[in-house]
């Protein structure tokens, strides 16, 4: 969940393909990578079938960016075009506001 102030989610959306030999081990590699950078707040994942959902959220649109260029995630962004993904989608937006119910 993000905190209360402000901050930018990124999300991304895919659908892999066939071939995901190695995935699993780059994509919690990439996870504890994330989690060490600079301005990261948070990351939560779905998976519906085939499509997966991962958003992360971020302090600034500076520390995204600097994720997204980091060279451990560019490779692996690379193996995602070449290999993982048959396609995917990745929005980034500025969280408005933030409310929740937990009825534990």
């Amino acid at each position: 969940m993000p905190p209360e102030k402000e901050c930018f989610a990124v999300i991304f959306t895919g659908t892999k393909s066939e071939n995901t030999k190695g995935y699993d081990e780059a994509a919690m590699a990439m996870f504890k990578l994330a989690t060490e950078q600079e301005g990261f707040i948070s990351i939560e994942f779905s998976q519906m079938g085939e499509t997966s959902i991962t958003v992360s959220y971020w302090h600034s649109l500076e520390s995204i960016q600097n994720w997204k260029n980091h060279p451990k995630h560019k490779i692996v962004q690379e193996k995602g075009n070449s290999t993982w993904y048959k396609n995917y989608t990745v929005k980034v937006a500025k969280v408005l506001r933030e409310y929740s119910f937990d009825n534990s």
